[in-house]
């Protein structure tokens, strides 16, 4: 056989044969394509709009909208919840519910009783994974403080009326609030809790000697030295606001105990201190 025929041949073959395993490789769905296959038939009214499977080994992260959870890497079974990084201590949930809406009040990622009652609506095989729904009280008209300690606050201000505030330091109209109620005359006290993966931050400013420069550091995302301190008042603020429903920041509480969710501008604030209604 002439040689130069036989190199083309081997040639022709080898480009068979690569285009061949390409157009395999290209009809192998991606663990993400079969993901979203699976969610779509056991899931149908949740429409994923982006999953990541390379994210944590083992799990696909599906964004649907604003909401955030995962599922093993077959989308049999579901988790809803945090995902945290031990080695670099870092929320994962929470930082890439910030990447989704900088704004974001509070990072519960996506609600595990609404996931629920979708599977259980829809026409799924035996396996579809049962929810455990979440039994958290509904928020209360008025709340007392009392029982909370002064190690997990921060004073600061100066007027005769006083609020307390429960916030995150990730939390977008967090800060915004306290730029609002820096212009009014009002005694503030700011309870940090733990929503968006800033613990490591709240122990900063709480442990600080200056806790009122602390404060501000913190809100302008500067960095803050690490020091130890009884952060037990930490831990009753958080546990304080599971107790009451507190998902999400800020809340405001007026000193006769009355509770506001949210974000709101002085002026509101303002009428809401003198007594007045507020939406």
């Amino acid at each position: 056989m002439d040689k130069r025929f036989a190199l083309t041949v081997m040639i022709a073959l080898g480009v068979a044969g690569g285009s061949a395993m390409a157009a395999a490789l290209a009809a192998t769905p991606s663990a993400e394509e079969r993901v979203g296959q699976v969610l779509k038939a056991r899931l149908p009214r949740t429409a994923p709009t982006h999953i990541d499977c390379a994210v944590v080994a083992g799990l696909c992260e599906v964004q649907a909208g604003a909401n955030l959870f995962y599922t093993d890497t077959s989308g049999r079974y579901l988790v809803v919840g945090r995902i945290y990084d031990m080695e670099t201590r870092q929320d994962l949930t929470a930082a890439r519910l910030l990447a989704i809406n900088p704004d974001l009040l509070a990072g519960t990622g996506a609600r595990a009783s609404q996931l629920a009652d979708e599977a259980d609506a829809a026409p799924a095989p035996s396996a579809m994974p049962v929810l455990q729904r979440a039994s958290v009280p509904a928020p209360s008209g008025k709340v007392s403080l009392t029982a909370l300690p002064a190690t997990g606050a921060i004073e600061w201000g100066r007027g005769r009326d006083r609020l307390t505030v429960f916030s995150d330091f990730h939390c977008g109209y967090c800060k915004l609030l306290h730029q609002q109620l820096q212009m009014m005359d009002v005694r503030v006290t700011e309870r940090p809790i733990s929503l968006l993966g800033t613990r490591m931050i709240s122990e900063a400013v709480i442990c600080a000697p200056d806790k009122r420069a602390a404060l501000e550091r913190a809100y302008e995302g500067a960095a803050l030295p690490a020091s130890r301190c009884d952060i037990s008042g930490l831990d009753a603020n958080e546990r304080f606001a599971r107790e009451h429903g507190f998902d999400g920041t800020p809340v405001i509480v007026r000193g006769d105990g009355a509770v506001l969710h949210g974000y709101r501008s002085k002026e509101v604030l303002a009428t809401w201190l003198a007594g007045g209604k507020v939406s």
